[in-house]
């Protein structure tokens, strides 16, 4: 009788350690099931964002023994759009930039300080970790009217609305070393640069032969984009452009590059430091009898309203 208890005993622990194990092992595999789930249905194929910054700066004097202009105001304002778009080994980028800056002065009238229209867009088809093959567009050019003040005589037209306007058609690889870094190569490079106004074409400006409006570029060029959140407070944004006309003078490489520096100061306020610089050798605006190329350079400093959405987290 107690070896038949016995029996029956160790026939029961038996079956309640395989029905214990049996269960372990379906709740372990539910649990990664839905795992896999959750990770598939919060994938985002779309990340947007927005960041905009205006900063208004205003003085004035009266009986200031230092100096200075009776009236000043100036007016800075800063919109980045991107949306990224991610699906497999297929991926494009798009990126918009909209700067405007105006200033006035008792001395010096009004004038602006900063007007730059700019856009792109870069297809990739991923090959392996890093390294994608594609093609990119780039758009960039301006809104209104700009002018030189080189001497005390009236202002000289010196750019407008498409003109100049700068068109990039290019194939080539687009390397990712990492996820704040691109970097696309091209050796294969068509430029259009457009002069559509009529006093400024029949000068012969920007590398368009006088009485035309556009002129084609065959080049190399590469591009570098930036996205880094220094700290919780810090960010910074940097792209760089090189583009080496084979046609002419292709050891002279133009040069474009546009940085801004961000320090959050409270939840809708911020310091800002754009920071563009700019050689084109067919720029020849400069130099004592204005027909020389040289390295433009634009800084500004601005503390101002911030607003900035995401539906992603900023890469670090």
């Amino acid at each position: 009788m107690n070896r038949l208890l016995l029996i029956l005993m160790l026939m029961c622990s038996t079956a309640i350690f395989a029905q214990d194990s049996t269960v372990k092992r379906l709740r372990d595999e539910t649990s990664k099931a839905v795992k896999r789930f959750e990770q598939d249905t919060v994938e985002q194929k779309w990340k947007r964002g927005l960041t905009y910054n205006l900063a208004v700066t205003q003085g004035s004097l009266n009986n200031w023994a230092a100096g200075g202009d009776d009236f000043s105001l100036s007016a800075t304002s800063v919109l980045n759009m991107f949306a990224f778009y991610k699906r497999g080994r297929n991926s494009w980028d798009n990126i918009l930039d909209f700067n405007l800056g105006y200033v006035k002065t008792s001395s010096l009238g009004e004038r602006k300080n900063d007007d730059r229209l700019d856009f792109l867009s870069k297809y990739g088809y991923s090959v392996s970790d890093k390294w994608s093959i594609g093609g990119l567009f780039n758009f960039r050019s301006q809104l209104f009217n700009g002018y030189t003040f080189n001497t005390d005589d009236d202002p000289t037209l010196s750019s407008a609305f498409l003109s100049p306007a700068y068109i990039t058609v290019s194939l080539g690889a687009d390397f990712k070393p990492a996820p704040n870094l691109s970097i696309f190569i091209s050796p294969i490079t068509s430029r259009w640069v457009v002069v559509r106004n009529d006093s400024l074409s029949a000068k012969g400006l920007y590398g368009v032969d006088p009485g035309k409006t556009s002129n084609l570029e065959l080049g190399a060029f590469l591009t570098a984009n930036y996205i880094k959140e220094l700290s919780k407070s810090v960010s910074y944004r940097g792209r760089l452009d090189l583009f080496s006309n084979y046609r002419h003078n292709p050891k002279n490489v133009d040069l474009f590059m546009t940085n801004v520096w961000a320090l959050k100061l409270t939840n809708v306020l911020s310091f800002t430091w754009n920071l563009d610089l700019i050689y084109d050798d067919d720029v020849r605006l400069f130099g004592s009898e204005s027909n020389t190329p040289a390295l433009q350079v634009k800084s500004l400093f601005g503390a101002g309203l911030l607003i900035k959405t995401s539906n992603i987290k900023a890469p670090r």
